[in-house]
């Protein structure tokens, strides 16, 4: 566990306050207790030494997948006197996925200096911060807490940045029309620019051809939020958190530094978003955050991190939340963090069938093995579900996700990635609650017949 919250200094948490006594920081207020020294510091650097700095923390994305943000920002080109743009991902529209909500709800100072820090390192001089449609409040929220950077020089003239590119840096708020594809970072960018989302064909990557066509930054709101931090206490006090990289693994494998947010969902006591080391067991985010198990029923399973994740079995209840997950429990990945946790009781086909709903109604129908794809698994696991499903079905299942998505290399994005992995993860480690919903089919084999020569 951890000694001290970091993100959630500010913010009450289980088990280091009340989140009854949660409210919005101030910019004041959140000056007053240590906010914005690693804005102050950075100003002091130079911009390459910054990177360095991120890049020495070896901080990876928290909005997915994972990718090293110091590393993100070293792939710019060089200036060129031009507009350059930073996009922060604030669509947070996983399912089971709230993490973000709580920053921009309580701290959204925390946000803005990291994007402050960014924008000054990178030459960037204007960010949008790209959130979903259905938060109206944190909308607002941000909107303030933007006025109130502005009148503290933090954005528009007078910037304590200076001018970028020969340009105030400003700041907006962009809302989305609640789309999930606009989660990922090309549809985002399509969106900001006032187009379908539909997500590009890579490459060229955002970091030469982004918003407008101009380099962007694209970062998740939590990536983001950790980086004054790290300016302020230093790489290796970030370091001293979380898992290092595997026994044997190259350097330039990314280890699983620092702490993280985990949105914690489903059959628990106390539900809620928690703040942990990397490497947390789900066993002890059920058992020391959330109380243990609601009803004292036993755990089925979870899923890690958000719903495209694929699923831990009940075997798995110690599995360790890092960003190697996937490798040593057979899911996708470690994802957003948001846990969904399953009791006994859980209907495994319905809760199946759930997921790949959302997936169908989602896609938005750029890439044929995904729009049909994800329709034809809905339509199958609604059969099973009604009892009138037969053991071919399961078989056609695995068949169809197995030949979805960007690894199987038949789609644009990763969409139908979370629908495969959901299907694949969850027929094969609950093989038996299918079986036992479906019919049996009799399959004639011809066997040919020897005569005497």
């Amino acid at each position: 566990m951890l000694n001290e919250p970091v993100i959630c200094k500010r913010i009450p948490t289980w088990p280091w306050g009340d989140p009854k006594d949660r409210r919005t920081i101030s910019f004041a207020e959140h000056v007053a207790t240590g906010g914005y020294v690693g804005l102050n510091k950075a100003l002091t650097m130079k911009q390459a030494e910054i990177i360095e700095v991120v890049k020495a923390a070896e901080l990876r994305g928290r909005g997915g997948a994972g990718f090293p943000a110091g590393m993100k920002w070293s792939f710019l080109p060089p200036p060129d006197g031009k507009q350059r743009f930073l996009a922060v991902n604030a669509d947070e529209s996983e399912p089971g996925t709230f993490k973000d909500r709580m920053i921009i709800d309580f701290d959204p100072q925390l946000l803005l200096e990291g994007m402050a820090i960014c924008m000054f390192a990178c030459n960037l001089d204007t960010g949008y911060i790209y959130i979903r449609g259905e938060y109206h409040k944190q909308r607002n929220i941000l909107e303030q807490a933007i006025k109130e950077a502005y009148e503290n020089k933090i954005f528009g003239p007078g910037s304590k940045l200076g001018q970028i590119n020969g340009r105030d840096p400003h700041c907006y708020v962009h809302r989305g029309a609640g789309a999930y594809i606009c989660g990922e970072e090309t549809g985002l960018l399509e969106s900001l620019e006032g187009k379908r989302g539909w997500p590009r064909i890579k490459p060229p990557f955002p970091a030469i051809a982004g918003a407008f066509g101009r380099p962007t930054v694209i970062n998740n709101v939590e990536t983001l939020a950790k980086v004054g931090l790290i300016i302020d206490r230093g790489a290796e006090w970030f370091k001293t958190m979380g898992v290092p990289r595997p026994a044997g693994a190259p350097p330039t494998q990314p280890a699983s530094y620092g702490p993280k947010l985990f949105g914690i969902s489903g059959h628990v006591n106390r539900p809620g978003i928690y703040e942990d080391n990397l490497g947390v067991k789900v066993s002890e985010l059920i058992e020391n955050h959330c109380g243990g198990m609601r009803r004292g029923k036993k755990f089925k399973a979870a899923i890690p991190g958000g719903i495209s994740m694929g699923i831990l079995s009940t075997d798995q209840y110690h599995a360790e939340l890092d960003f190697d997950i996937g490798r040593k429990y057979g899911v996708l990945g470690l994802g957003t963090a948001g846990v969904i946790v399953m009791d006994e009781d859980t209907d495994m086909v319905a809760m199946l069938r759930n997921i790949v709903r959302f997936f169908s109604h989602e896609s938005c129908g750029q890439c044929t093995p995904c729009r049909e794809g994800t329709t034809w698994l809905y339509k199958m696991l609604s059969r099973i579900e009604a009892g009138m499903g037969t053991t071919a079905d399961l078989d056609l299942l695995l068949e169809i996700s197995g030949s979805m998505g960007i690894m199987p290399g038949t789609t644009i994005c990763g969409l139908s990635d979370g629908a495969n992995w959901a299907v694949r993860t969850v027929l094969n480690k609950f093989w038996g609650d299918f079986e036992k919903r479906v019919k049996p089919v009799k399959v004639g084999v011809r066997l040919p017949v020897l005569t005497a020569l």
